[in-house]
């Protein structure tokens, strides 16, 4: 069984705070929060259109597009995250002896915030994805940005934005104990910086050695891209509210974290 934290944010999940309840004795019957839960869910992993939603889940589109901005203005796929990471802490199930640091970008096909040229096609608007991962490819922490953002801009922010996370044992913890990362962060002024916070770093060096030395530690955060693929709505982003562009990012990292806790449970 899930833990009260997760129970509370899932009852907040489940809590259309948008969509008033019709009086008695007319009109029609509230859509069901448990049926556009599953509906959202369903958006994510299909990539289909809100409006191409299948009737089956009871509730029209405009209603589950609602619930699911109201709950990306509210950040609630983040709390989930991070009590999914904080349950699998407490389990002892997260690695943080390795952790590795990568990004992928998608094309965005109506614009917004943040998008930029993408330098890997041919200069067409895209957002970029940035992640980090424990040595078992579970997210850590996430972002976005414009594509044209170097990768070495972005792992400040990130490796910053990881939240403490419960363990076993001891205290919190939100320093990885080491971090592997390819060519794109091979500055001198990340590398001290990771040394000044207590990470020590395996970062390829240009035109040093080949980024494939990496690939027995780094495989498993380009598994999580794999990962984050399988919710088609990623593979190409249509959300010009960076909101709910990050809203399903968080919501694949959701799918990836919490098969995990429940197999451990």
């Amino acid at each position: 069984m899930p833990s009260p934290a997760v129970r509370v944010l899932i009852g907040d999940l489940a809590q259309g705070t948008q969509d008033r309840v019709r009086p008695q004795g007319g009109g029609r019957r509230r859509a069901g929060d448990r049926e556009c839960l599953a509906a959202i869910t369903f958006v994510s992993t299909s990539g289909c259109t809100w409006r191409q939603l299948p009737p089956v889940f009871g509730a029209a589109w405009p209603t589950v597009y609602r619930r699911f901005a109201h709950r990306s203005r509210t950040r609630v796929w983040a709390r989930l995250h991070r009590a999914i990471l904080d349950e699998l802490g407490a389990l002892g199930a997260l690695d943080w002896s390795r952790c590795a640091i990568d990004s992928v970008s998608i094309r965005a096909a109506k614009g917004g915030l943040p998008t930029g040229p993408n330098p890997t096609d041919r200069g067409k608007p895209g957002s970029k994805i940035h992640l980090i991962t424990d040595r078992n490819g579970l997210p850590l922490a996430l972002g976005i940005s414009a594509a044209n953002l170097h990768d070495s801009q972005g792992l400040m922010p990130l490796v910053r934005g990881i939240p403490p996370i419960r363990s076993r044992r001891g205290p919190r913890r939100r320093r990885p104990g080491k971090l592997h990362g390819d060519k794109g962060y091979d500055y001198d002024h990340l590398r001290r910086w990771l040394r000044s916070r207590g990470i020590r770093h395996r970062i390829a060096r240009k035109g040093v050695e080949s980024s494939q030395r990496l690939g027995r530690h780094r495989w498993v955060v380009e598994r999580t891209v794999s990962w984050l693929a399988g919710c088609h709505r990623l593979h190409r982003r249509y959300e010009r509210k960076p909101e709910h562009f990050l809203a399903f990012v968080g919501i694949a990292a959701l799918l990836i974290g919490h098969p995990r806790l429940t197999r451990i449970r």
